[in-house]
């Protein structure tokens, strides 16, 4: 596809995929609606012995804690109140566009005592080409914060995607952390059961923030580690042999527009500008949207049609891109190779009939049947007023700015 494609999923979901592989995490049940949290309270004080719990959006944003999206509560009746205050609104993190987005469901867990915090995460390191096991002392903060701050404070530990991570390198990680006793043997089978959910399922993140140590216990004297948040995502390209993980998608997390386009196998990502870009390929399309935004223009989107485009696919992705009404251009580039110019002219001319254009639209095409293509929108052009062919990709830049600017 060229870019980097992300499946996420919610927190109660990440937590089943822990609780598979063995990790302990504290009990909990999905709800949604304020009479099933207060329930899911009681239960959790009748069966777990619970006397404190947790109320969490269940939202495809990080931050949730700082959004208000995460709340202490001691009774059902409380719980109960918590959740009329979350279902049905929109949370606001500073993951999440400026109007937030809607909560319908909660996770209502049960809280724990909290001696000491830690991270832990398994990510690819791509300057290295392996997977690594990333920890921190640190934990419950923002980890980007702590690496800037403090980056001593981390570890890195890479990972080999054939055997997994060997014993004597999960023990270094745990007294780096400052593990002892009983304390060590618990991190290290976690790391090593977060490693092999990591390489198992093709994740991209497997994230535990944080990573908790209770008090004593006559249990657990030396206190028992536990994974009481947790953040996953997978590689979307993966998904075909992945049925579980599959099954995770929850549609209603995703932007209509992406998913619009996923259905047609494009690659879009909206932006906060106003110039709509067509474009095939991922290093093209950064290009062009690094070029567009030399001219002063700012980006509507990120689009790539990828080398083999189809005709309708090409057509609704012009569709994708009108229909955001910050749109005031679209600027089409195109390097003809798998995807034929004449195709995208094909598209373009299409596109006018079903969907219409009524803002400028700057094409640049250039490669395979480039003529051809070009004597297609020339012969098209009474038909499509708004219509600029340019010459080169500066030319596009410039001429759609000067459009806008006009």
């Amino acid at each position: 596809m060229g870019y980097d494609p992300r499946m996420n999923i919610h927190e109660y979901q990440s937590r089943e995929l822990l609780e598979k592989y063995g990790i302990p995490t504290p009990p909990g049940k999905v709800v949604l609606n304020t009479a099933e949290a207060a329930l899911a309270f009681s239960d959790l004080q009748k069966r777990h012995r619970a006397k404190l719990g947790v109320v969490k959006a269940q939202v495809h944003a990080g931050g949730r804690g700082k959004g208000g999206g995460v709340k202490l509560v001691n009774t059902a009746d409380e719980a109960r109140k918590v959740a009329g205050e979350m279902l049905g609104k929109n949370l606001i993190t500073p993951q999440t566009p400026p109007e937030g987005v809607p909560v319908s469901k909660l996770l209502v867990a049960a809280g724990v005592e909290i001696a000491k915090e830690y991270y832990l995460a398994v990510v690819v390191d791509r300057a290295g080409g392996t997977p690594v096991l990333m920890a921190s002392a640190e934990g419950g903060m923002d980890i980007e914060e702590i690496a800037q701050t403090k980056p001593e404070a981390i570890i890195h530990q890479p990972i080999s995607p054939v055997v997994g991570l060997r014993p004597y390198e999960a023990r270094k990680v745990a007294f780096f952390l400052g593990f002892q006793g009983g304390q060590v043997r618990q991190a290290a089978k976690i790391m090593h059961q977060l490693c092999d959910l990591f390489l198992d399922t093709d994740a991209n993140l497997a994230e535990i923030n944080p990573l908790i140590v209770t008090p004593p216990t006559d249990e657990y004297p030396d206190g028992r580690v536990l994974a009481i948040d947790a953040k996953i995502n997978f590689d979307e390209n993966a998904l075909f042999r992945q049925d579980q993980i599959r099954g995770f998608e929850d549609p209603a997390e995703e932007d209509p527009a992406e998913a619009h386009a996923k259905r047609f196998g494009l690659s879009y990502i909206k932006l906060d500008g106003n110039i709509g870009c067509l474009v095939n390929g991922a290093g093209l399309a950064m290009a062009t949207m690094d070029i567009i935004k030399l001219h002063g223009g700012e980006p509507a989107n990120f689009l790539d049609v990828g080398g083999s485009a189809s005709e309708e696919a090409v057509t609704e992705a012009f569709r994708i891109i009108l229909d955001d009404v910050n749109v005031k251009g679209v600027l089409v580039n195109i390097f003809g190779g798998i995807a034929k110019c004449d195709t995208i002219a094909s598209a373009i001319i299409t596109a006018a009939k079903e969907v219409g254009f009524k803002v400028p639209l700057v094409v640049r095409l250039e490669g395979t049947n480039v003529a051809k293509a070009r004597q297609m929108l020339e012969k098209a052009q009474p038909d499509i007023p708004t219509l600029v062919v340019a010459h080169d990709l500066t030319d596009a830049a410039r001429k759609m700015t000067s459009a806008l600017a006009a």
